[in-house]
């Protein structure tokens, strides 16, 4: 009798440690991680809070965390820290060639402008050929770093030719302002901060060399799991639209404050940034591919790349699926 009791009280016990994790299973997978930058669609979908009431009606808690630049934002991917986030279109290529587990998702519209290679007011470098054996700031691995390559190609240039400083963009700025690197790669919104505020020169942007996509990229795992959640995501994305293009005054207005920025350098990066998000179409697959094979024979990445392997699409949870189809 006291045999059966004590069974029964194990199995009771069994039974609520069980569930008990179910539970914290099922709260864990109730919270979406999104990581963003200090500018971007994430930003206005951030402040327009639709998406949050939207995934809140379904139980689903995001949390926004903010990273420095696309590279730190993959890092953060990889190791579990977020789930779904929005990077350049170089951060994915040196992200799949050390293994990480991530998914393609959606792209925003080519903006070669939103990206160049600044040099100090009153420098005496005029031309991106000028750059021989100069000190060039970059965050390694960011956008910037494809487009430092193509500009280079451009005059006749190697990679090994120029003396690459890998900064994160703060840390580049300071090194900008202070002399200790000849020109700098960046991107808006630092762009536009350093052209209205230090009145940084303009040597080359991306027109014609580069296209300069942002891409939204999630985890594998989460991407297999949650694909109304994914879907949720661009469509919410996908509501912006032109309202950037058609309101900048009012756009500006509402992402000055949160990016801590002048109202003239918010209003330069939003302006000439364009502005529409597409799943990911196989055009964009060939030219991401090409980014891979060209850092792939700069020896930039350690491995030859086959991107359309990492893509995911609304129709499968399935990302190899979905390359297989491509």
């Amino acid at each position: 009798m006291q045999a059966n009791y004590l069974l029964k009280a194990i199995i009771v016990i069994v039974l609520t440690i069980l569930s008990l994790q179910v539970i914290a299973n099922e709260q864990q997978t109730k919270e979406l991680r999104i990581g963003y930058q200090k500018y971007g669609n994430l930003v206005l979908l951030k402040n327009r809070s639709t998406l949050d009431e939207r995934l809140a009606k379904e139980g689903i808690k995001i949390k926004w965390i903010e990273f420095p630049a696309g590279p730190q934002l993959l890092e953060g991917l990889n190791v579990g820290s977020i789930d779904f986030g929005t990077v350049g279109e170089t951060p994915p290529i040196f992200a799949q060639a050390a293994n990480a587990d991530l998914v393609y998702v959606a792209n925003e519209i080519a903006a070669p402008k939103s990206e160049a290679i600044l040099v100090p007011k009153g420098s005496t470098i005029k031309s991106v050929a000028e750059l021989k054996g100069k000190r060039v700031a970059l965050n390694k691995g960011s956008n910037v770093h494809y487009l430092l390559v193509k500009a280079l190609d451009e005059v006749g240039l190697k990679y090994s030719d120029i003396k690459p400083v890998y900064l994160t963009p703060s840390d580049a700025r300071v090194a900008f302002e202070s002399n200790q690197v000849d020109a700098w790669a960046i991107w808006d919104p630092f762009q536009a901060a350093a052209e209205t505020q230090i009145q940084a020169q303009n040597l080359r942007d991306g027109t014609g060399i580069v296209d300069n996509y942002q891409f939204y990229i999630a985890s594998r795992s989460y991407a297999e799991k949650n694909p109304q959640i994914l879907t949720a995501l661009v469509e919410e994305l996908q509501k912006i639209g032109d309202w950037p293009t058609n309101k900048p005054e009012e756009v500006t207005d509402i992402i000055a404050p949160v990016i801590g920025l002048s109202k003239e350098a918010t209003s330069l990066a939003v302006t000439r940034k364009k502005y529409g998000t597409q799943y990911i179409t196989p055009d964009v697959i060939k030219y991401q591919q090409k980014i891979a094979d060209t850092f792939y024979d700069l020896k930039l990445i350690p491995k030859k790349l086959t991107v359309g392997e990492i893509i995911w699409s609304p129709e499968s949870s399935s990302p190899s699926d979905q390359a297989h189809s491509n």
